[in-house]
């Protein structure tokens, strides 16, 4: 019998003009060690403990079973120590992280032969946009194009000397009510503001060029129609070009928003600054992490 350790990254989509193709990975995690087991067990920790711990209405549990069972393989039992620091529904890629840790389960607990691109392709499936998935499993900054099924990748590392601070407010927003609120149609000029800096947006993280990051996070797309549900935005674009930060952007569907600040010397600005603009406001968890190069991890260890 073996134990498997599984880390799986927080991760940014949706990333400024990038919608359903961009996103980069955070460094705090989703954690879980799984050993096969008579009856079904999980010890929970960190955010959201007590949904996390759940046996009912738990989606790794569901996508594993459903996995095993689809791929003819019998359902194995697990018992289940999770340490969460994903906060749910805030645009983090806590969907994504439980998604791929199923996954990865599944494949190891029921042997099953599959490389990148097939956790790629069922990730996919089940989430229904690349971005997340694709930064969550290989780290880094991503850009995502899918064909059929098949999900393409396109990945640097972030600059390590940038930082981010992940702002969260009090309640979270569900994915489907984000995306309900999306027009059917844009105007050509907000697509083509779109394209062009989506365009540049891969080539400021890839060449470290905060100098391009305040025009290149600039969106047209989601982040305008979603700013209702998502009050802190509002509150922190005018940010952009002081006291440090280099851009700012909603995580995910949000309502989280992330601030790309240009390095270690400049957080203690960045946040007293966000501090002052949402003080009386909007409540907000200030989260200080670094762009995270390392995707998901799997150990094994043998007892």
């Amino acid at each position: 019998m073996d134990r498997f350790r599984l880390r799986l990254p927080a991760t940014s989509a949706n990333l400024g003009p990038g919608f359903d193709a961009v996103a980069v990975a955070l460094d705090f995690a989703l954690e879980i060690e799984a050993e096969a087991a008579q009856e079904f067990s999980i010890a929970a920790t960190g955010r959201d403990a007590e949904r996390c711990g759940r046996l009912h209405d738990n989606l790794i549990l569901e996508i594993y079973k459903d996995l095993l069972e689809a791929n003819g393989r019998p359902i194995v039992p697990l018992a289940l120590q999770v340490t969460n620091g994903i906060p749910l529904g805030m645009g983090c890629g806590s969907s994504a992280a439980a998604r791929l840790a199923a996954i990865a389960l599944a494949v190891h607990f029921g042997q099953l032969d599959w490389d990148t691109d097939r956790v790629l392709e069922e990730a996919y499936a089940l989430e229904g946009h690349p971005d997340n998935v694709a930064a969550c499993w290989l780290g880094g900054f991503v850009s995502a194009v899918c064909e059929g099924r098949r999900v393409h990748v396109a990945r640097v590392d972030p600059p390590e000397t940038w930082r981010a601070i992940v702002a969260l407010p009090a309640e979270p927003l569900a994915t489907s009510k984000a995306r309900a609120v999306l027009p059917a149609t844009y105007a050509m000029e907000d697509v083509v503001a779109n394209l062009q800096s989506v365009a540049v947006l891969g080539l400021a993280f890839a060449q470290a060029r905060g100098d391009l990051l305040r025009l290149a996070m600039n969106d047209r797309i989601h982040q305008p129609y979603r700013a209702h549900f998502c009050p802190l935005l509002p509150l922190l674009l005018p940010l952009v070009g002081k006291d440090g930060v280099l851009g700012v952007a909603l995580s995910g569907a949000g309502p989280a928003v992330l601030v790309v600040v240009e390095g270690e010397k400049g957080l203690p600005a960045a946040r007293s600054a966000i501090g002052k603009a949402v003080e009386n406001q909007v409540a907000a968890e200030l989260t200080i992490c670094r762009f995270s190069r390392v995707g998901a991890s799997q150990t094994i260890e043998n007892k």
